[in-house]
């Protein structure tokens, strides 16, 4: 396997721009709160369960995003901290449905996951966008998954679903606000090197009855292969990130980019 790579930052790209970054404590979305805040970001994140210390961060909020009162509490801390948004990343996401395709995702795990990976960033949009739009200024990014095409019905038929629902909101939203001066784009990442992605690695394991080296292969022929042949790092997708985020990218808006090495095998 690679190392993961380095990238030369501007550290003045983003200085004064404040940010906010959900899921930023782990995964793709902490190598994000890394690459902004190198960039002279003001950055702010949440979690379920606040770490002690979030060097990336300069406010850690406590919240649970899955739920209504958890966005209204973190709308409430940004606002406080920062006033208005800049820019307004969705990194949120995940799958904790269990392997067993469609009749494994019960009622309970399709709500949960829809409130994880669309709702949360819907609701968040509706509280923090507005004052945006007042400043006629603004970037909305939304972190979907090439599963949103490609999903693996064996064991995220409910996350995929969300992720699609998701891509279709964030261009739905682009329309809207994009004559009021605020950017919509989507990333939709393939498999991405993380701890959350090793951990579905293990639950496909337990439940197939199998070792982690076959449930990892299974996940590969399920997407059809990786042509660059490893998943993507954290750092390459915040490197996108930042580029969409930033004033190269002034007139990308409504726009979908997928970084999956290649997997996904149609134009």
């Amino acid at each position: 396997m690679t190392i993961a790579p380095s990238f030369r930052i501007d550290p003045t790209e983003f200085s004064g721009k404040r940010v906010f970054v959900t899921g930023g404590t782990k995964g793709a979305g902490a190598a994000i709160m890394r690459r902004l805040k190198a960039a002279g970001a003001q950055t702010a994140t949440s979690a379920r369960n606040a770490p002690e210390s979030a060097e990336d961060a300069d406010l850690v909020i406590r919240a649970d995003l899955a739920t209504p009162d958890g966005v209204a509490a973190a709308a409430d801390a940004v606002t406080a901290r920062f006033g208005t948004l800049d820019i307004l990343i969705h990194c949120l996401g995940g799958s904790s449905t269990p392997g067993g395709g469609f009749t494994a995702a019960t009622e309970a795990f399709w709500q949960q996951e829809l409130n994880l990976n669309l709702l949360a960033a819907v609701r968040l949009d509706r509280l923090l966008a507005p004052p945006m739009i007042e400043r006629g200024t603004g970037v909305i990014l939304h972190v979907a998954s090439i599963q949103r095409r490609l999903p693996l019905h064996e064991s995220t038929i409910a996350y995929a679903a969300a992720k699609a629902a998701l891509a279709s909101y964030s261009k739905s939203l682009s329309k809207e606000l994009g004559p009021k001066g605020v950017r919509v784009n989507t990333v939709s990442p393939g498999w991405i090197m993380t701890t959350a992605a090793e951990h579905m690695v293990q639950r496909l394991a337990e439940s197939g009855g199998t070792d982690e080296a076959t449930a990892r292969q299974g996940i590969m022929a399920a997407l059809g292969g990786i042509p660059i042949g490893r998943p993507a790092w954290p750092e390459e997708v915040a490197e996108l990130v930042a580029f969409l985020a930033s004033d190269r990218a002034a007139s990308i808006h409504g726009a979908e980019y997928v970084i999956d090495g290649g997997t996904i095998p149609t134009v």
